[in-house]
C-alpha cells in the first residue's frame, strides 16, 4: 500500500536521500531556529507545487531558476510524449539525431550564426568545465600553450565541481576543496551597489573594467579566458551591474587575445529582458554556456555554444587535437526535444515582449518593500528581482523561507538577499501574491 501524507515521505527521505546544497541537521532539529522544513511535493500545476497534505506554494524561484514556462506544461509534456515514442536515447558519439540537430540550427539561429557549434552536457558546472576545457586547448592547438590562466568575477558563481569552482569565488563553495582547485585570478565585480559617491552604475562598470585592463596589459600573455555571468551574478546575491562592463570586458578580451565566456546558466533564456543577457551590451561571446531554463526545467541539458574560430582550431587528422569529452547522456532525444519545445513557446508567444509587461508588474508588487528601512538596495533585471537585508540576525535567511512557506510562496533567500525570479506563466493575481508573501514573511523573520 502506497504511503501518500507528508509525514510518510518526510520520513522516507530523511533517512534515505542526501540534499543537495543542505545542511540535513538543519531538516532534522525541527525545534531549532536554523530548522529547515523539508517539504515533500506531490505534483505541480502552473506556477505552483502541491504537497501530499493538499498545501500548495507559489514556486516565486522557479525551482531553482530552471523552470520557465509552469510545472506540467501541456505543451512541453505533448513534446516529450512523442518524442518518447520515437527515441529516448542514442551515444552521439558516431551518431547523430533529429532533435539535437534542430536545437544546435537554432541556439546558433539566436546569436546570428556567430555561434555556430554546439556541445552538449548534462548541468551548468560541466558546460562550465567545457568551456574552460576549450579555451585551454583552443590556444594549446594553436601554438599558444603559455595561455592557461583563467579570470573571474568577485563573488562569481559557475559550478561546484572541481574545475567549475576554480572559477568560482563564493567562499562556502569553494573553501573546503580548495587544496584540490587551480584557481582562477579574481577580477573586481561591477556590483552597482559599490558605487561611490557620485558613481553611476556605468561608472562603476568603468572602474571595473579599468582593473581588467590593469591586469591584462601585465598578465595578458598568460591569460586563456574572462568568464563572466552577463549582468546578474546568482549565487552572490543577484549582483547586477551596467552592460558597460560587457562592452568594455568584449574589447579588452579582443585585444589581449583572451577569450570572454558568457556564462548564461541562470540569466539566458530570457531572465534579463533579452534572450541572451549579453544582447543587452551589444556583444557576443567566444563561447556561451547555458544551462538550467533551456528544457523548461524538465530534463538535465547543458550547451556550450563556440564560434567558428574555436571549433577550426579543433580539426585535424590528430585525435590528440580532437575535443575528447563526452559523458553517456551527451546529447539525450528527450532533453533536446524539450528545449526545442521551450524554445517553440518563446517564438510563438513572443516571451520576450511580454515578459517586459510582467516585469513592470513585478516591480509594481515590490515597491512597498522600500518602506522598510531593513531594505537595501531594492534592483531588478527583466524578470530578475532583489533586495538586501540589513540584520544581524545570522539564522534570518531560514526563519524569512519558513515563513514564506506559511504564506504559500516558495522563496529561498541567498543569505541576506531575497529575490525572486519565476515562472513566465505567472499571473498578475499570482504576482501580487508574491508581492504579499514577501512582505508578511519579512515582517515575521525581522521580529
Amino acid at each position: 500500500m502506497s504511503q501518500s501524507s507528508n509525514a510518510d515521505w518526510l520520513a522516507r527521505s530523511q533517512a534515505a536521500v542526501w540534499h543537495p546544497c543542505t545542511q540535513m541537521q538543519h531538516h532534522a532539529d525541527s525545534g531549532s531556529p536554523t530548522h529547515l522544513p523539508l517539504v515533500p511535493i506531490s505534483h505541480g500545476k502552473g506556477a505552483w507545487l502541491y504537497d501530499f497534505d493538499g498545501k500548495r506554494y507559489l514556486d516565486g524561484i522557479s525551482s531553482w531558476w530552471t523552470n520557465l514556462f509552469g510545472h506540467a506544461n501541456p505543451r512541453i509534456n505533448a513534446a516529450l510524449r512523442e518524442q518518447l515514442e520515437t527515441l529516448e536515447h542514442v551515444m552521439l558519439a558516431g551518431f547523430t539525431h533529429q532533435p539535437v540537430v534542430e536545437l544546435s540550427e537554432r541556439l546558433s539561429a539566436l546569436t546570428a550564426g556567430t555561434l555556430g557549434h554546439a556541445f552538449y552536457a548534462s548541468d551548468g558546472a560541466s558546460a562550465t568545465e567545457i568551456a574552460l576545457k576549450m579555451s585551454f586547448h583552443y590556444w594549446r592547438n594553436v601554438g599558444r600553450p603559455e595561455k592557461t590562466r583563467f579570470l573571474c568575477l568577485q563573488g562569481s558563481y559557475h559550478g561546484e565541481t572541481a574545475g567549475a569552482l576554480a572559477v568560482t569565488d563564493v567562499a562556502i563553495f569553494k573553501d573546503a576543496y580548495a587544496p584540490l582547485v587551480r584557481a582562477a585570478t579574481v577580477m573586481p565585480s561591477p556590483d552597482f551597489r559599490q558605487a561611490e559617491a557620485g558613481e553611476s552604475p556605468a561608472d562603476v562598470a568603468r572602474r571595473a573594467a579599468a582593473a581588467l585592463e590593469s591586469h591584462l596589459e601585465r598578465h595578458g600573455q598568460h591569460i586563456a579566458a574572462l568568464i563572466v555571468e552577463p549582468l546578474v551574478q546568482g549565487a552572490a546575491g543577484m549582483v547586477m551591474y551596467d552592460p558597460e562592463y560587457l562592452r568594455l570586458a568584449r574589447q579588452l578580451c579582443d585585444r589581449h587575445e583572451v577569450h570572454l565566456i558568457c556564462d548564461e546558466i541562470a540569466v539566458g533564456c530570457g531572465r534579463t529582458g533579452s534572450f541572451f543577457a549579453h544582447e543587452q551590451a551589444g556583444i557576443r561571446p567566444d563561447l556561451m554556456c547555458l544551462s538550467k531554463g533551456i528544457s523548461g526545467g524538465y530534463l538535465p541539458l547543458s550547451i556550450v555554444l563556440s564560434s567558428d574560430r574555436i571549433y577550426n582550431a579543433f580539426l585535424d587528422d590528430s585525435v590528440a587535437r580532437a575535443f575528447l569529452h563526452s559523458h553517456s547522456y551527451t546529447g539525450n532525444p528527450l532533453a533536446c526535444r524539450a528545449a526545442l519545445a521551450t524554445l517553440d513557446i518563446f517564438a510563438e508567444d513572443d516571451i520576450v515582449a511580454v515578459n517586459r509587461q510582467k516585469a513592470a508588474k513585478i516591480a509594481s508588487a515590490l515597491a512597498p518593500l522600500a518602506g522598510y528601512r531593513q531594505v537595501k538596495h531594492l534592483r531588478q533585471r527583466g524578470m530578475i528581482a532583489a533586495f538586501d537585508v540589513a540584520t544581524s540576525d545570522p539564522h534570518f535567511s531560514r526563519k524569512f523561507y519558513r515563513a514564506a512557506l506559511s504564506h504559500e510562496a516558495l522563496i529561498r533567500p541567498i543569505g541576506n538577499t531575497v529575490y525572486l525570479m519565476p515562472p513566465y506563466i505567472v499571473s498578475d493575481e499570482e504576482i501580487l501574491h508574491l508581492g504579499n508573501a514577501i512582505s508578511g514573511a519579512l515582517a515575521e523573520a525581522l521580529i
